[in-house]
């Protein structure tokens, strides 16, 4: 089966087109992009999407539906997820993207999205693995661990912790000062702390999606252009990523646009990741974490194959 699917998140737009094999997992990438859109900036202090951040979605779903057509995606498949969880027009911005762009377009609860991640990041791996995994999707509006053996999800839940929300309420200087960096990470460490009880915590490993830590293994390489067959698998450690975080805070925003292996429109956010991914690493006591480029856009894409 051919699917279009599309992740409309808080800091970035995604496309994946995809030929599916539901029964043997095989998911066939014929197209994939994304767009930071920053959909989710000023959510956290108003409680709204902005007009211009909508906007911003929108030129990126116009010129996704260009790529949809020409390679004829029978499924058409978008799924909203914090940003637009969290606005109180989110209802009204998931419809116009339903009826715009002819997707099938709807705003996932925190359970559905922990569960689709887990299917994407999960889906290359043999179902009798014995391992206990902890699955990582840092956000920009929330922060998910999904934590499982084989393909099933034993535990998931959702933080309100991520780049776009924790930048705007902890990072004002330019570069931030030590104390709103400190500050920051106490906030994450705290609310992962109380999100995830102490007898879950004992894992044997980490798998880390999405852009903070694709970005962390793109930076450490230093990728240009970027590689997603370099990235996917790439193990990155709490040091290393310790230290690219100290880098990045020593210098300006429009400094970090110019780090090789990370996009310019991410260095708005990404230092908050880079705190984000060690204090997270840091509450299930791992100094690893492996990298993979399979995600919820692989998760949808699989799920939407099977049904």
């Amino acid at each position: 089966m051919r699917v279009a699917i599309v992740d409309i998140g808080t800091n970035s737009t995604r496309l994946l087109i995809a030929d599916v094999d539901a029964q043997s997992g095989i998911v066939d990438e014929l197209d994939r992009r994304s767009t930071v859109t920053r959909l989710g900036l000023g959510v956290d202090t108003t409680g709204r999407l902005s007009d211009e951040g909508m906007a911003r979605v929108f030129a990126a779903l116009a010129e996704y539906a260009a790529a949809i057509e020409a390679l004829g995606a029978g499924r058409r498949i978008a799924v909203l997820t914090s940003a637009t969880r969290d606005a109180e027009n989110g209802a009204a911005f998931t419809a116009r993207v339903r009826e715009d762009y002819g997707l099938d377009a709807r705003t996932i609860a925190g359970e559905e999205e922990a569960r689709l991640s887990f299917l994407g990041a999960t889906c290359r791996r043999d179902p009798a693995d014995p391992r206990t995994i902890v699955v990582l999707d840092i956000g920009g509006g929330s922060t998910e661990f999904i934590i499982g053996r084989g393909h099933e999800v034993q535990f998931h839940v959702s933080t309100q912790v991520g780049v776009v929300r924790h930048t705007e309420r902890h990072l004002h200087g330019d570069p931030p000062t030590a104390e709103e960096l400190q500050d920051l990470a106490a906030d994450a460490r705290g609310a992962f702390a109380a999100a995830i009880p102490a007898d879950l915590r004992r894992v044997d490993a980490m798998i880390a999606v999405a852009g903070t830590a694709t970005s962390m293994a793109s930076i450490e390489q230093a990728l240009e252009p970027y590689d997603p067959s370099r990235v996917d698998g790439y193990v990155i450690t709490l040091d290393g990523c310790t230290a690219i975080g100290a880098r990045l805070a020593a210098v300006t925003e429009a400094e970090r646009r110019e780090t090789p292996g990370l996009h310019p429109d991410r260095a708005p956010s990404i230092l908050a990741g880079t705190i984000l991914i060690t204090e997270a690493m840091k509450t299930f006591g791992l100094s690893a974490a492996e990298v993979s480029e399979h995600d919820i856009l692989h998760g949808v894409a699989l799920d939407a194959a099977a049904g």
